[in-house]
Order: structure tokens, then C-alpha cells, then sequence
């Protein structure tokens, strides 16, 4: 019996458009067990928010099946689907457009609570408190607006507002990514922190491989809505399977002056994901291209123990 807080199998998400349809998400599988993190990779337009979003059920799936906690909760709605919302939350990229600017820093963090209506008014007080406190913002911020504050301190503001209903759950979408380095690391051992107090689990989306290793457990990498790597964090920054993982990890910089490190440029046009046809989504930039990859497209299989890959000739390089 499987033992993962989150197991979505065979997820898709198709969106309609003039020339057909276009797959965001494609035949996805993944699990994630209480307290850890999955970490989603890949270059904008792969379908990482769209999964993300899928998963919370934000945007309704085209196929496939999520199931929370031993429950398929993919076609829930009403009363089970408000029950859900207050276990499953999610931290959006940008701190700025994510909050109210009419709102202050204790309306942005007690509005779920009061919605959910569990708590008094002298406990939302109390609990707004304790949750500034865990994220590390300073009481004297309570009644400041988003405007008055810089980046780092705005999203703690989106950490706390996640936490303020005690979820299992969080969709952390490039939560970084709009703020400085330093800002960055505060951020991060900040979500690390509270995951090892509260075991919460995550999805932790982002293009930035270097915050990936350092925060996730397990990775899934993403090209055009489909997953063509899953692996253990660790493992993942040791070797590469395919050769689209492998240019990715190519790109990222060494802080070793005089160190010749050997880019991999991709060449060729990028798939369209509208209509996708049978081959390989990735045979166009992909060097090691044959025949087969135009005509079949591969599946995600094992290579190695607990190491999948989206390629016929995944041997090769394993």
C-alpha cells in the first residue's frame, strides 16, 4: 500500500486553441510523501505552473487521476473541494502581484482564516502573530501595506498566508526567483525550516537548478508538458540520463575561476506543443537523433533502480 501524501497518475491538461490543442501537460506521474520535496524543472513554457496548478485544482485536468492522502480528489467539488483547499496551498512567484495592495499585512494573512471561520477574532489576532514571528517579519509590519515593504518581506508575507491554515501541502512556484541572492537563501532555509517543524510537503517549481538541489528531494524534469527525467536530487547533479537534462545542467555556472566547463548548445527548432506529432518531442535539438525518435515517441521507463528516463536510447548514457 502506497504510502505518499500525493500520487497523480497519467495527468493531463490540454488547452483549446485555434489550430487544436495545446498539451501544457502531458501523461505526468509522480508521488511525494509527507515532509518532502519534489523539485520541477525545466526552461519556461514546459508546463511546470500548469502542473502545479492542475495538482491544487486551480484549472480542472483533461485526463488522469490526483489522489491526496488515499482519496481522488481529481473531479471533487462543493463542500469536499472547499474541505481540500484548507490542506493544499501554494506560494506564487512574484511577491508583488500575488498580494492585495488595498490590503494590510494582517488582512493579507487572516483572510483565509476568517473565510474558514475555525478561529475568534482574538485567536486570528494571536495566530497572525505566531505566523509573522515563524516567517521571521517583524510585528511592526502588521499594518503596513505591500508597497511599503521590499521583496524578501513580501513574500514571507505569501509563506505566511499559505501557512495560515495549517496545510499538508504547498505549491511553491519560483518563489525566489523575483528576489535578490541574498534575499534568495533567507527564502529557502526559511521553507526548509518550516518543513522540518511542521512536515509539510512541497512541489518546488523552478528553472534555477542550483535552489532545486539545495532544497528538493526528488526531481522531475520537464520539456514540452511531459516528464523525460526523474531522479534523486542528489544523484540527478552526478550524472545525467537524457540529453536534455544533461544540457540543462551544462548551462549551470561553476564558481571556480579558469574552470573550462564544456556548454551543450542546443541546436534546431523547438517542437510546437500544439498537435505534438508521435516522435519525440525533443528529437529536433537533440544531437544523438535517429530515425526511431522521429517516428515513435519514447516512454518514460527505468533505467537504473529509481532512475527514469524519456529516451529509446537512455542505456547509452546511463
Amino acid at each position: 500500500m502506497s504510502t505518499a501524501l500525493l500520487q497523480v497518475d497519467n495527468l493531463k491538461k490540454y488547452f483549446a486553441v485555434p489550430q487544436g490543442y495545446l498539451h501544457a501537460v502531458d501523461d505526468v506521474s509522480f508521488s511525494i510523501d509527507k515532509a518532502a520535496t519534489l523539485g520541477v524543472v525545466g526552461e519556461s513554457g514546459c508546463g511546470k505552473t500548469t502542473l502545479g496548478r492542475v495538482v491544487l485544482r486551480l484549472l480542472d485536468s483533461t485526463d488522469g487521476r490526483i489522489v491526496f492522502d488515499g482519496e481522488d480528489v481529481t473531479h471533487v467539488k462543493g463542500a469536499k473541494l472547499k474541505a481540500l483547499r484548507k490542506r493544499m496551498q501554494i506560494i506564487f512567484q512574484d511577491p508583488y502581484a500575488s498580494l492585495n495592495p488595498r490590503k494590510t499585512v494582517f488582512q493579507t494573512i487572516s483572510e483565509a482564516m476568517s473565510i474558514n471561520g475555525r478561529l475568534s477574532a482574538p485567536e486570528i489576532k494571536k495566530r497572525v502573530v505566531e505566523l509573522m514571528d515563524i516567517v521571521g517579519l517583524a510585528q511592526r509590519f502588521v499594518n503596513a501595506y505591500p508597497h511599503e515593504l521590499d521583496g524578501g518581506r513580501r513574500q514571507r508575507i505569501g509563506v505566511a498566508r499559505a501557512l495560515s491554515i495549517e496545510p499538508e501541502f504547498i505549491v511553491c512556484d519560483e518563489p525566489v526567483s523575483a528576489l535578490d541572492v541574498s534575499i534568495q537563501a533567507q527564502i529557502l532555509n526559511l521553507l526548509i525550516d518550516i518543513q522540518t517543524e511542521l512536515g509539510i510537503a512541497y512541489i518546488f517549481i523552478t528553472h534555477d537548478l542550483s535552489v532545486v538541489k539545495h532544497i528538493s528531494d526528488n526531481i522531475i524534469v520537464m520539456y514540452l508538458g511531459q516528464v523525460v527525467e526523474e531522479v534523486a536530487s542528489a544523484e540527478l547533479f552526478s550524472r545525467q540520463i537524457h540529453p536534455y537534462t544533461r544540457a540543462l545542467l551544462s548551462a549551470v555556472p561553476v564558481p571556480i575561476v579558469n574552470y573550462d566547463k564544456k556548454r551543450i548548445l542546443l541546436k534546431g527548432e523547438i517542437s510546437s506543443p500544439v498537435n505534438p506529432g508521435e516522435g519525440c518531442r525533443f528529437a529536433p535539438r537533440c544531437d544523438y537523433v535517429q530515425d526511431r525518435c522521429l517516428e515513435e515517441g519514447p516512454e518514460l521507463r527505468e533505467i537504473l533502480p529509481r532512475r527514469l528516463a524519456r529516451c529509446h536510447f537512455a542505456e547509452r548514457f546511463a
